[in-house]
């Protein structure tokens, strides 16, 4: 079969021919039918998210995936072969960028018929993050405001969807097209921050969503209003700067668990949630895509698709 594979930090990734994997007991064979790509993988490329992921090589890229179930290993009982599936693999592992990928039967979770390969292969990391930034982390309730940063990124147009659909008023920083994509999802206000200083615009927020930090996550921390949450995917935040502002801050890191997966593909198609494309290519194409997702302007999410 086919895989992407890296043999070492700053390698170009190349397609390499390696035997179909064997499976355990609680292991299952999936064919790969769409991949999504995700910041997490060109951390594993550059060797930046080795302090987190101790990956040996070589090292086929790509967890987040959706297709159908080719072999199951007989300890699994929730899957059977020709079942349609979203995984969600560990990123130690990874593997979604190949033709098939052996991943355990418990990172899997049912493809819903509501939505396309394409579509299921969007969702662990971009949509889970989001769902648990907002909800299980910044507790967001109906009737509060909410400022979400890169709101057109891959992350960003799931939590704009999320925040809308749970009640809550959205505002949102972006820029140039994006800035009418994310009004199109539902933000009630948003603000070209190549164009305007968007902590002139906003204050008296109760919670800010922070994928960008830096420069963005400092100027946040006035616009909250006293006892408010800010929630970063960066680095740990400033508990000094919070502190100073009478605000709580956190920063949060999902895992692969199925069970977390599970909650928000029903949220997804519950709440008809739009999956945004930034592009969708053959899996041929995955340098382009790759470099695509390195320059940080995609607008929702980059799928390789291989059906």
């Amino acid at each position: 079969m086919k895989s992407v594979r890296i043999h070492g930090f700053n390698q170009p990734p190349v397609i390499d021919d390696v035997p179909v994997p064997e499976i355990g007991p609680g292991e299952v064979l999936v064919r790969v039918q769409a991949s999504a790509l995700n910041p997490l993988d060109i951390h594993m490329m550059s060797g930046y998210a080795a302090q987190f992921f101790p990956i040996t090589f070589p090292y086929a890229l790509g967890t987040d995936f959706a297709g159908v179930i080719a072999k199951a290993g007989n300890a699994v009982a929730d899957f059977k072969p020709g079942d349609a599936v979203i995984v969600w693999a560990d990123p130690l592992t990874s593997g979604g960028l190949s033709e098939y990928a052996v991943v355990p039967a418990k990172h899997c979770v049912p493809l819903p018929a509501a939505l396309s390969e394409s579509e299921g292969a969007t969702i662990p990391t971009a949509g889970s993050t989001a769902w648990h930034a907002l909800f299980t982390v910044g507790r967001l309730k109906a009737g509060e405001s909410v400022l979400i940063h890169a709101a057109a990124g891959g992350v960003g147009t799931f939590a704009v969807q999320f925040a809308k659909s749970a009640g809550a008023r959205v505002l949102a920083t972006s820029s140039g097209e994006g800035v009418d994509l994310v009004r199109s999802l539902g933000a009630d206000e948003v603000v070209d921050y190549k164009r305007e200083d968007f902590s002139a615009v906003f204050s008296g927020v109760d919670l800010v969503f922070d994928p960008v930090g830096g420069a963005t996550q400092a100027r946040s921390y006035p616009l909250l209003k006293q006892g408010g949450r800010l929630v970063t995917l960066t680095l740990p935040p400033d508990e000094k700067m919070a502190k100073a502002h009478g605000v709580s801050a956190s920063v949060m890191y999902v895992g692969p668990y199925a069970h977390r997966l599970r909650e928000v593909v029903d949220a997804v198609v519950r709440d008809g949630v739009k999956i945004v494309f930034d592009q969708t290519t053959p899996f041929e194409a995955f340098s382009k895509a790759l470099e695509r997702q390195k320059s940080g302007r995609a607008r929702g999410k980059i799928v390789l698709s291989q059906s």
